[in-house]
């Protein structure tokens, strides 16, 4: 994949590099992993199967996330999961309405196992054997779809951490080479799975990126945030507007009385502008609706906007931004951002390619 070749590949020195695809990952895995060879063999499959080069660059990129998100296991023990669950779980019976005695009481039921509820959650020590319980919950206790919706709200899954919709948008589109024992949803819980639509979210997209440290703040934040925090950043200067320069363009379920998608701050800016852009409030809408695929970077709205900002700047303004976003988890347990994230990746990333040569 020709976007995911940096300077910084182009620049490090020939002599001792390495010669063949397998060769690459298995100077970039660190010495400390287990079971060397069948990461290598799942990776290699993968990069294959994605029809995506496994240049040093994009091989590191994906050891670098790996590192960051669950340093090679590929079922990752959660410290104080069953805390945070039982947490996750009086606070959903809080958005839905369910009296608390009423779940507490129910967790008590025996459950497929023959323990209960209550028993198998504060036991659960990593993300594979709380979604077993969830699924156990959801499809044996009526409240259990009533209070999750009948979707497991494990949604992240896997060593790295791959969102299950996105992984289900992916497959829909293109389909998934290995076979497929339960569900998509159950793969990701797998190395194999996992690694296939991780490298699919980190590096099978173009964006108009010169660095990895910005598909490092896509992977946490979405694709194309880093592209659409520098458009909503210079929407901001140009519209002398405050503009969370966050990568979402549109506002989350927002809607006005006639049930459309209510503006939000980085569209109210661009309807000011609507004259010097030339385009009308249904047009500019109908683009910032592409902001989560390529189609958006080639849009009329993009190309005027960017044009008019680097003539007020007077020299060209900045086409990816790290998004302006502070990470919320029941698993994070301290202040943490978008931007924290992508530069520890980035400096895991650049120390691999050393080790690569």
């Amino acid at each position: 994949m020709g976007a995911c070749a940096t300077d910084q590949d182009a620049a490090a020195p020939a002599p001792a590099r390495a010669s063949s695809a397998r060769e690459i990952i298995d100077r970039a895995l660190p010495r400390r992993v287990a079971d060397r060879s069948g990461w290598r063999e799942d990776l290699y499959a993968d990069f294959t199967a994605l029809a995506l080069p496994a240049t040093r660059a994009n091989v590191c990129a994906v050891v670098a996330v790996l590192e960051q998100e669950s340093n090679f296991q590929t079922d990752p023990v959660i410290p104080h999961l069953g805390e945070i669950a039982s947490r996750e779980i009086d606070a959903r019976a809080g958005r839905v309405g369910i009296p608390l005695s009423l779940v507490h009481a129910v967790l008590q039921l025996r459950s497929g196992n023959g323990q209960t509820y209550r028993e198998r959650i504060d036991a659960a020590r990593t993300e594979k054997e709380l979604s077993d319980i969830y699924e156990d919950f959801i499809g044996r206790v009526p409240l259990g779809s009533r209070l999750f919706a009948e979707h497991n709200p494990v949604r992240t899954r896997g060593p790295m951490q791959v969102n299950i919709a996105f992984a289900e948008r992916y497959a829909d589109a293109r389909p998934y080479p290995y076979p497929v024992h339960q569900s998509i949803a159950d793969e990701v819980f797998t190395r194999r799975g996992s690694l296939y639509f991780g490298i699919a979210h980190l590096l099978d997209y173009s964006a108009p990126y010169d660095r990895f440290l910005f598909r490092f703040a896509d992977f946490n934040a979405g694709q194309y945030a880093s592209r659409n925090a520098a458009f909503q950043s210079a929407v901001a200067q140009l519209a002398h507007s405050a503009i969370a320069a966050d990568g979402a363009l549109l506002p989350h379920d927002a809607d006005d009385a006639r049930g459309d998608p209510a503006p939000g701050s980085t569209e109210a800016a661009l309807r000011t502008l609507a004259g010097r852009l030339k385009l009308d409030d249904e047009a500019i809408r109908a683009a910032l609706d592409q902001g989560k695929t390529a189609a958006f970077g080639s849009s009329a709205l993009y190309r005027r906007l960017f044009a008019l900002a680097d003539q007020a700047a007077g020299r060209p303004q900045p086409r990816a931004l790290i998004p302006t976003i502070d990470l919320h988890s029941p698993k994070i347990r301290r202040a943490l951002t978008t931007a924290w994230y992508a530069n520890r990746v980035d400096a895991r990333f650049r120390r691999c390619l050393e080790d690569v040569g």
